[in-house]
């Protein structure tokens, strides 16, 4: 045991190159009682025997999960013969300690919503208001003129036009971004500590997941500011040349750049995607955590591709079912009427309609920032527990009996 936030330190994980040495396992029978284990001569018949501390080999629970270990320290008894069988998993808390399916994880994050909510609505909920408090003052007295687009351009005029609409852009969103992604980071840094503990079943306070994440925000920051660093230079390299070309065959050359950036882009995203958590809760460095978190997607790409695709689609598909009866409720009072909402204008820049707005991205952004950062989460956890066993230390730091002290 550390001082990491619940847990765990991988110092020496097998994913770094080693044997597996320094990695914990459970107890066996013998330790748990002083001398090795006595079998009896007589055995059952070959091909017949399945041992009643690990699954056969085609069973989902790996052989290094807490499963294997006989409750209360391989003392009890065993069941009657014909029903040898893995006993199921260990739960001490929103998680069992196995390898973790895509229901496991969705019901873990749900679960910590639950049964520690005011912690968790406390966080959010502070974060929401200041991320759409920051959005709303933006878009009131930062919004320029839209930049007038000439389909009929040279590319040297095309350029300046992009240009000119990429600083309208960071002109009225830039100041909002900054303060979303700060609140971002102080919002998923304090929730990776609270499902650290949540996994363990033990709560946290306020005051003490701030504590635990306070010296790691600048490293978090550091983190978030190079995957955008890197997700915008491999958009520009992929769409600058078209640019710079212009005309029709340039504007082809800019979309195949710029889709074969994009999937560059979320291949590197989702390699990224669990250094957050790997730099919160194994106090590494900002490059070492960035490193971890490829070495543990490695072989997984899709798998966490595709739960974080469903989450963000969930995500998505929340926020505009609330979204909806917002903008029409903004729409109708602020002056303009439904008529103007089933036109397709709406007021954008009017206080009465952003305050309606950013009431409904208040509700939404609090609800749905504990669901991703949570996911995020058990994702790594869950790799970790599929490549170096996390789930016996995370057994033995519940204080389960069997796992030793």
């Amino acid at each position: 045991m550390n001082d990491t936030p619940g847990w765990t330190s991988p110092g020496s994980a097998p994913s770094d190159g080693q044997d597996g040495a320094g990695v914990p396992r459970p107890a066996s029978p013998g330790d748990a009682n002083g001398s090795a284990p006595q079998w009896s001569k007589e055995q059952p018949p070959a091909g017949q025997w399945q041992s009643p501390t690990a699954p056969s080999a085609g069973a989902d629970t790996p052989p290094h999960t807490p499963a294997r270990a006989h409750s209360g320290g391989g003392q009890g008894t065993p069941p009657p013969y014909g029903h040898w069988g893995p006993p199921p998993a260990a739960k001490p808390g929103v998680v069992p300690l196995r390898p973790l399916t895509l229901g496991d994880i969705l019901d873990g994050a749900a679960a910590t919503m639950r049964r520690y909510w005011q912690t968790v609505l406390a966080i959010s909920l502070g974060v929401a208001v200041v991320a759409q408090l920051a959005d709303i003052l933006s878009v009131r007295f930062l919004a320029p003129e839209p930049v007038a687009i000439d389909p009929d351009a040279t590319p040297a005029e095309a350029l300046s036009q992009s240009v000119a609409s990429l600083k309208n852009a960071l002109a009225e969103s830039g100041p909002s971004y900054i303060v979303m992604i700060a609140a971002g980071l102080i919002c998923s840094a304090l929730l990776t500590v609270v499902m650290s503990r949540a996994v363990l079943g033990r709560p946290v306070t306020l005051g003490e997941a701030w504590r635990d994440a306070r010296p790691r925000l600048l490293q978090l920051l550091g983190i978030t500011v190079l995957v955008v660093a890197l997700s915008v230079a491999i958009m520009l390299v992929g769409v600058l040349p078209g640019l710079l070309l212009g005309g029709s065959a340039g504007a082809g050359l800019a979309f195949v750049g710029g889709f074969c950036a994009f999937v560059a882009v979320i291949w590197l995203t989702i390699a990224l995607s669990l250094a957050s958590p790997a730099l919160m809760l194994e106090r590494q460095g900002v490059i070492k955590a960035m490193k971890r978190s490829m070495k543990l997607v490695q072989g997984s790409w899709w798998r966490i591709f595709g739960i974080t695709l469903l989450t963000n689609v969930m995500v998505a598909v929340f926020t505009m079912l609330v979204a909806i009866p917002f903008v029409i409720l903004a729409t109708a009072v602020s002056g303009s009427g439904l008529d103007s909402f089933m036109e397709g204008s709406v007021p954008e820049t009017g206080w009465t309609f952003l305050i309606i707005m950013g009431i409904g991205g208040v509700i939404t952004s609090a609800l749905t920032y504990p669901l991703t950062s949570g996911v995020t989460v058990l994702l790594y956890i869950d790799q970790r527990i599929r490549r170096e066993a996390l789930d016996i230390e995370l057994a033995r730091a519940a204080g389960l009996p069997g796992y030793g002290g």
